[in-house]
């Protein structure tokens, strides 16, 4: 009897056990560090069943996966073990500290939630590891690759930067924007024009591959040592070919967001050789021309000439000036206007720098310029190089001579005294003639009233101007509106400007018609899907065929990238654009 009611005893707190266990719920995450190209997992667990699970908004993140459920139900040794979990997978959306927030749950009518967990988005990481997530697999057809021309360049010079976006032919890129951007902190930087955007056939590790040149960008390093070149991070929208097939056998194409990065790239700058630097050089590397000219070398006191100083050739002309002018003490120099004349390919800056100087000479007399000195460093030969100009005499014939004019030739060092003629300062008038001032009473005249109620007739006016500042002020949903019509407006306008050149056209005519959709529609950029766009027009009683029209151009604005376009298409599509928004603002309700 005894054994029995021991027995029962141990049934009895085996099936209450999981009744009193304590309640679990807390939230994991598969790293508390990663890069911008890196997903994240997200594990919401709990040891009993639930309702009303709420996740938290995933700030500074998107959703590219979840929420997927699981269940683990065992018994083990006779005790039950129960774990029901949430899984989200997450795509960084910008670098920094963000907070994975509080999800709740309700279980036996209470609720509870989880601890909030802090993560860490860095830079971009050379070799991403998601095994996790089924998007994964995109990143072995698409690669994000910087080319660099120069490993080991010199201080300041010139090396180049190309991004291309490699793209398997399996694979369909529909757009991309850029979400994180190298800094070239250490570098002078400038973007060269890519003038048209084109599709190139290639290879990329050994495979078929189209690629596209995104940007290129041209580097002149400032500093010596070990640099790291930051990475290009892009968000790219991809259509990936699916198991799945259709009646004819025709593989279905899905959607998926997937970032790349060019990863971190370092080059080793050498310093310029010390040992033979000349005492005059002023930082020119590159390969140049210097001259000097002067427009003419004959004329009279207080005629004035001008002479030219340029440089001129390849290499980094934006970081240094030419030498500078040295004239006799008896000839007036005016500070020069300085002229850049710099373009900037992928080769570096070429062009010309230069300084022209007016001068006029007071006295009668031959005044020598003396010859300028210009070193500069020859990247080719790694040496530095010298170019003197040649002296430059300036004959002046009629004029106001002093002292004697052959020992102004000679040396600056027997200065004489400056004989100054009658009319030298005749423009000063010795006899001002001044009036005197009209001291009419100020008390109780016109001006004494008007400044005295002046101030209390304003009074109301700057209340009525403050109440619809405040009016305006708060009124945050008018100004969101008229703000994304005048960029709709504005970008429609450059659509216009830039219909010469079909990448720009088709991305301001995409911007615009975003935009205007912002402003009818009031929603944002993450919901422009064309089945979204053509459910709310239709919600708004806009005609079916013009919502059609509208996606069929927004269709247009996604293929130009990848298919040239005639300038008579550009154009039908500009019209049908302004047709299209302005049948829309007649209809839409």
């Amino acid at each position: 009897m005894k054994l029995k009611f021991i027995l029962l005893s141990t049934l009895i707190l085996l099936a209450t056990s999981g009744v009193f266990a304590q309640v679990k719920f807390e939230a994991k995450v598969s790293k508390s560090s990663l890069g911008i190209n890196e997903r994240l997992r997200v594990d919401f667990e709990m040891n009993q069943d639930g309702d009303n699970f709420q996740p938290p908004n995933f700030q500074g993140f998107r959703v590219v996966g979840g929420p997927n459920q699981s269940i683990s139900n065992s018994w083990i040794n006779g005790r039950r073990t129960y774990s029901k979990t949430f899984s989200y997978f997450l795509s960084p959306t910008a670098r920094g500290k963000f907070t994975i927030g509080q999800a709740t749950i309700q279980i036996d009518g209470e609720t509870f939630k989880t601890v909030p967990i802090n993560v860490e988005v860095t830079a971009a990481v050379d070799q991403p590891k998601d095994g996790e997530n089924p998007d994964y697999l995109t990143s072995e057809n698409i690669h994000l690759v910087a080319e660099i021309s120069k490993t080991n360049p010199y201080l300041n010079e010139a090396i180049t930067v190309v991004y291309k976006l490699y793209v398997s032919p399996e694979t369909a890129v529909s757009g991309w924007r850029e979400i994180d951007n190298p800094k070239f902190a250490d570098f002078w930087s400038q973007n060269t024009d890519n003038k048209q955007f084109q599709v190139y056939e290639g290879t990329y590790q050994g495979k078929p591959y189209r690629y596209a040149i995104l940007r290129s960008t041209v580097l002149y390093p400032q500093k010596t040592g070990k640099l790291e070149i930051e990475p290009l991070s892009l968000d790219v929208q991809v259509e990936v070919r699916t198991n799945r097939r259709d009646i004819f056998g025709r593989p279905f194409m899905t959607h998926v967001n997937k970032t790349v990065s060019a990863g971190t790239k370092t080059i080793e700058v050498k310093p310029l050789p010390n040992e033979s630097m000349p005492a005059n050089f002023s930082g020119a590397v590159g390969k140049f021309d210097f001259k000097v000219k002067a427009n003419k070398t004959k004329l009279d006191a207080r005629e004035s000439l001008e002479i030219l100083v340029e440089v001129s050739g390849n290499g980094n002309l934006k970081l240094f000036k030419p030498p500078r002018l040295v004239a006799p003490n008896n000839i007036e120099v005016y500070e020069p206007e300085f002229q850049e004349k710099v373009t900037t390919t992928d080769k570096g800056m070429r062009g010309s720098i230069s300084e022209n100087y007016t001068i006029i000479p007071q006295f009668k007399g031959n005044y020598p310029i003396k010859p300028l000195v210009f070193t500069y460093f020859d990247i080719e030969s790694e040496t530095y190089k010298t170019i003197t100009s040649d002296e430059i005499i300036i004959e002046v014939e009629k004029g106001p001579v002093t002292g004697d004019s052959s020992s102004i030739t000679a040396t600056n060092s027997n200065k004489k005294a400056v004989i100054l003629t009658e009319d030298q300062f005749k423009y000063i008038k010795l006899k001002p003639e001044l009036k005197a001032i009209n001291s009419a009473q100020f008390f109780k005249s016109p001006l004494f009233w008007s400044l005295l109620t002046g101030p209390l007739v304003l009074i109301p006016l700057f209340i009525l101007i403050g109440k619809k500042r405040r009016e305006l002020e708060n009124d945050v949903e008018g100004k969101r509106l008229k703000k994304a019509n005048r960029l709709a407006r504005k970008y429609l306008s450059e659509a216009k400007k830039n219909s010469h050149n079909q990448k720009q056209f088709y991305e301001s005519l995409e911007r615009a018609l975003h935009n205007y959709l912002k402003a009818k529609l009031s929603i944002e950029t993450s919901e422009f899907s064309k089945e979204r766009i053509n459910s709310l027009l239709q919600e708004r009683r806009v005609e079916a065929q013009v919502s059609e029209n509208f996606i069929s151009i927004l269709k247009n604005c996604e293929y130009a990238r990848y298919t040239p376009a005639t300038d008579g298409t550009i154009q039908q599509d500009y019209e049908k654009a302004v047709q299209v928004i302005s049948t829309i603002d007649k209809q839409i309700a």
